[in-house]
C-alpha cells in the first residue's frame, strides 16, 4: 500500500480512509491532522507584514520584512500561548521556539515558531493579530479592501 492523504470532507472521504485503515497491515502507521493554511492566507499576512515594515519602527530602528515577521509571529504565538492557557486548553505551540544556549556556548539562539506550520485557524489568528497590531500602530493597509472576503 502506498502512502495515502485523505481530506475528510464527506462520508464517501470517510469511508475510503475506514477502508484503507482496515487493509493495511500491521505496523502501519495512521496520522490526522488539522489542513494547513491556504496560500491566500500567505499571500494575505506576507503584505501585511510588508506594510507593517514601511510604517513601523522598533525600538526606533526601521527592520526588513523577515525581521518584522520573525518579531510578529513571537508575539503572536506568545498572546495565543496566553489565551489558551486563560482557557484552560493545550499550549498550541507545544514544543515550538524558546531561546537555547548557542553551540559555543558564548550566548543563545532563539528558536522561533515557523509559520510554514500554521494550521488555517492559526493563520487566521495571526491575521487577526496584525490586523489588531496595525490598527494599533496607525497602519494602513494598501490592500485591505482586496481581502475583505
Amino acid at each position: 500500500m502506498s502512502k495515502r492523504i485523505l481530506k475528510l470532507n464527506n462520508s464517501l472521504s470517510r469511508q475510503a480512509a475506514c477502508r484503507y485503515i482496515n487493509d493495511a497491515p500491521d505496523g502501519y502507521v495512521m496520522s490526522l491532522s488539522e489542513p494547513k493554511k491556504r496560500r491566500e492566507q500567505e499571500e494575505k499576512y506576507h503584505a501585511m507584514i510588508g506594510e507593517i515594515a514601511k510604517q513601523c519602527t522598533f525600538m526606533g530602528r526601521k527592520f526588513d520584512n523577515e525581521s518584522w515577521k520573525r518579531l510578529l509571529v513571537d508575539a503572536y504565538v506568545r498572546v495565543a500561548r496566553e489565551n489558551a492557557t486563560a482557557e484552560g486548553k493545550p499550549d498550541p505551540f507545544k514544543g515550538q521556539g524558546g531561546v537555547i544556549p548557542n553551540l559555543d556556548g558564548t550566548g543563545f539562539v532563539q528558536l522561533g515558531v515557523q509559520t510554514r506550520g500554521f494550521t488555517i485557524k492559526q493563520a487566521s489568528e495571526f491575521i487577526e493579530y496584525l490586523l489588531d497590531y496595525g490598527q494599533n500602530n496607525l497602519v494602513v493597509f494598501a490592500c485591505e479592501e482586496r481581502w475583505a472576503a
